[in-house]
């Protein structure tokens, strides 16, 4: 099977999220959870449907990635931009903070 990590969007500021092993949400896709086999991604998208009736995430969905020696890196190009941070605004102060579940 694929590897799959978990991606939303942080309700408070938008910021795109990956959901980390302790079960809190992270900023820096380096240090998200990987899963990769159905139960391991049906246990990622339970902590995920908890977090949004939580309020803490929105739209969330894993997306496949590959490993190498510095982690998870993203598949398709989507993923890629999105990891790399705000391509609009990066001039604003980034006040980053990880959402805690």
């Amino acid at each position: 099977m694929q590897s799959h990590v978990m991606t939303a969007n942080g309700l408070a500021d938008g910021a795109v999220v990956y959901l980390h092993a302790s079960g809190r949400w992270v900023r820096d896709l380096q240090q998200a959870v990987v899963a990769d086999t159905a139960e391991g991604c049906a246990k990622l998208e339970a902590l995920a449907e908890e977090a949004v009736r939580k309020r803490l995430v929105i739209g969330h969905y894993l997306f496949a990635v590959s490993l190498n020696e510095s982690g998870p890196q993203p598949i398709v190009q989507r993923e890629r931009i999105r990891a790399a941070g705000p391509t609009v605004g990066t001039d604003l102060p980034a006040g980053r903070q990880d959402a805690e579940v």
